[in-house]
């Protein structure tokens, strides 16, 4: 098979991504599990080399053979896809990530309700986290559309690399993707303020740089919806404090209490019905909150959120509960995917 039939097959197999690896069949993601693809056979390292090269540019061809590892998105008779090649034992691999060419609703993604608070907001942070693979991007992507489709705004979004792309709706929409747009982070998010944003995407905050600028540009009276590798709301302020020096540390907590207006923790689990469904803690920044944050007591927060579902929130393992009660997961999977495995055994009695 060439690399567009793997995409082919990928996509009619309802696939999230599909990866290529010297000694291993072309193995698919399917509903959360890997899976050899049928029929196919054991890649050589030759295989790989042609497969991979062949969704490269001779421009990012020369990047990727340089640095031997590259960030990227393609278009294909498939689909979308966002890539990342890189080399593994002096062989060149790469992990395909299919992206569906229609954005989906916020109900249609059985997201929480209080996503349609977060997207009538005129300005003020909101951060969606979660583990690689668990929808945080497909998250941004139904509330950013709903934006794009209900309210005439200038939405701007820096992306390493774009993942959806968005069309034309009551805003105007600006994707900005690294190397190709911009060939920095930080000037990018500089830049970002000139640009006339209402709302603003910063596809991932990695470092000190993003997310000062992400709190920056949140804090001076715009919407910025941006995303994190974390597994907790708590968590979730923890690194971004963290990632500042101490003696700026209070300072940020100053502005995250202000800017912060909530925090989706997301995790896709298996579903008794089949496929996954999503599940999410969800901390919405009240009075109460942003003392916390301010004051740095952030191990409050799990205890808030348990007594505040009039204000939106909801722990992991409650939403968890929810979802068992709901019959829509089963207490096994729900006590395999809690962070705080004690919580869930007493919810579930």
């Amino acid at each position: 098979m060439d690399i567009q039939q793997l995409f082919s097959e990928a996509a009619r197999l309802e696939a999230s991504d599909l990866h290529l690896l010297v000694g291993f069949c072309p193995m698919l993601r399917i509903a959360g599990n890997l899976t050899p693809l049928g029929g196919a056979t054991v890649l050589t390292a030759v295989d790989t080399q042609q497969l991979v090269l062949a969704t490269l540019s001779a421009d990012q061809k020369d990047v990727f053979l340089n640095n031997k590892e590259l960030d990227y998105s393609l278009s294909s008779p498939a689909g979308r896809l966002r890539a990342n090649a890189y080399y593994q034992q002096n062989s060149i691999a790469a992990a395909f990530r299919l992206i569906p060419e229609k954005i989906k609703t916020i109900e249609e993604l059985n997201l929480p309700a209080i996503c349609h608070d977060f997207v009538k907001l005129r300005q003020g942070f909101i951060l969606v986290t979660g583990p690689t693979g668990h929808g945080k991007s497909t998250s941004i992507a139904a509330m950013l559309n709903t934006i794009n489709q209900t309210r005439a705004t200038h939405i701007v979004t820096i992306e390493d690399p774009i993942e959806y792309v968005y069309t034309k709706g009551l805003s105007i929409v600006t994707q900005r993707e690294m190397h190709s747009d911009s060939l920095s982070w930080n000037v990018a998010l500089r830049s970002v303020l000139r640009e006339d944003p209402d709302v603003v995407l910063i596809g991932e905050m990695r470092d000190y740089e993003t997310i000062s600028a992400a709190l920056t540009i949140a804090e001076t009276g715009h919407l910025v919806f941006a995303t994190l590798h974390t597994n907790s709301a708590a968590q979730t302020i923890d690194r971004i404090v963290d990632v500042f020096p101490q003696n700026q540390q209070q300072q940020v907590r100053m502005q995250l209490s202000s800017a912060l207006e909530g925090v989706i923790s997301i995790r896709l689990v298996p579903a008794i019905s089949g496929g996954r469904v999503p599940v999410a803690e969800i901390l919405t920044v009240t009075p109460a909150i942003r003392t916390i944050i301010r004051d740095g007591k952030t191990h409050l927060i799990d205890n808030v959120m348990q007594t505040s579902a009039e204000a939106g929130m909801i722990s992991l393992e409650s939403a968890m509960a929810k979802a068992v009660k709901e019959g829509k997961i089963s207490t096994e999977v729900a006590t395999a995917y809690a962070i705080r495995p004690e919580e869930m055994a007493r919810l579930l009695k």
